[in-house]
Order: structure tokens, then C-alpha cells, then sequence
């Protein structure tokens, strides 16, 4: 049964899709990074395996677990309608691949992650962006990238900007040689003075 008909003749749309926490095998139709998604028999809808419920192990990219064709035990964690579509989410790490056994009789980890989800699509809205306070000019200096209450500015007060290193560089040997030279210099007419008096006091 296609999604247009479920949806056509069930408000919720869900009819004609596995039942929840159900268990089935079935074959990977479509790797990605962010997981692969599996065809049940008996279905046309395919459903996603994140790579987070791939397995108990973190796992970077689906290809490492999984390839196109090959044959995999799942249970349904997730039917939801999201727009005009129907998702539906698997998980692999819940059911022993090799005797098709559920790891999750109680269903505590399925909870977990969906209420996780549910979070983390919830409080998008109040995450901050840069974007906001790069695109705001402050009123009390005029320049862009803060706010008027994170401005340091005294009123009236411009700030130009420092000279980088490679335009000072030249100019302190220059100037450490002509700080330098006078104390030599002076330093000479010292020596001068006392080899002067010691020779006088010799002479007496």
C-alpha cells in the first residue's frame, strides 16, 4: 500500500506500516554517511537506521556496518508524519543479528533515544548563532560585531587600528642604535674624566 493511500484513507497516516516495536528482517536498499535505509517485506515504505542505533559502539559512517543488498534484523522504533511524508525509523542495535532476538524486550532504550530526539528538535530555537551579534551594530561606536551593553568605548572616543609587526619591525633597530649611542658616548667621557684625575693624583 503506497503513503498516499494510507494517508487518504486514515487521518494518521500510519496504516499499512509495521507496528511499533515490531521485529522483522529486512534487506539494505541505500547506504549513506548518516545511516542506511531498509525495505521489510511486504512493505514499499523503507525505513531509516541511524548510524546511532547501528550499534552500542559509535559508529562514524553506515558503510562500516552495512552494504547495499545485504540482509539485516530491525525493529521500529519510530512512525511519525513529518509534512506530507511518513518516516520511519529502525533500529539494529535493539535485536541480535544473529538470532533476530530482541535486546530491548522493554523498550527503555527506544523511549530514551525518541524523547532524545524530541529534545534536540524541541530546544533548536534557542540555540545561539554568531550570526546575530556579528550582524549588529553597536549604537554607541558605531562599529558592527557587539552589542551596546558589550561596548568598551568611551563616548566620542575612535579607535584606529595598531600597525602590524612587519611595518614596526624596521623601525625599533633604528631606534634602539640612536638610544643606544648617546649612553656610549657618555660613557667614554666617564672613562675619560677618571683616567684624567688618576693621572693627576699620580703627577701629585
Amino acid at each position: 500500500m503506497s503513503d498516499s493511500d494510507g494517508l487518504a484513507s486514515e487521518p494518521a497516516g500510519l496504516e499499512g506500516l509495521p507496528p511499533m516495536y515490531s521485529i522483522a528482517k529486512g534487506e539494505v536498499v541505500s547506504v549513506q554517511t548518516y545511516g542506511a535505509f531498509v525495505r521489510l517485506p511486504g512493505y514499499k515504505k523503507e525505513g531509516l537506521v541511524h548510524v546511532s542505533e547501528m550499534s552500542a559502539s559509535r559508529v562514524e559512517n553506515a558503510s562500516e556496518i552495512v552494504d547495499v543488498g545485504e540482509k539485516v534484523w530491525i525493529k521500529v522504533i519510530g512512525r511519525e508524519i513529518r509534512g506530507d511524508k511518513v518516516k520511519l525509523s529502525f533500529s539494529m542495535k535493539a535485536v541480535n543479528q544473529g538470532t533476530g532476538q530482541d535486546q530491548d524486550p522493554n523498550n527503555v532504550m527506544a523511549e530514551q533515544d525518541s524523547r532524545r530526539r524530541k529534545q534536540f528538535r524541541d530546544h533548536t530555537g534557542n540555540r545561539i548563532t554568531l550570526e546575530a551579534v556579528l550582524n549588529t551594530t553597536c549604537s554607541k561606536c558605531g562599529c558592527k560585531g557587539h552589542f551596546t551593553k558589550d561596548c568598551f568605548s568611551a563616548p566620542g572616543l575612535q579607535y584606529a587600528l595598531l600597525p602590524e609587526d612587519d611595518d614596526v619591525a624596521p623601525q625599533q633597530p633604528q631606534q634602539q642604535t640612536s638610544t643606544v649611542a648617546p649612553q656610549q658616548d657618555s660613557d667614554k667621557k666617564k672613562k675619560k674624566k677618571k683616567l684624567k684625575r688618576d693621572r693627576k693624583c699620580q703627577e701629585l
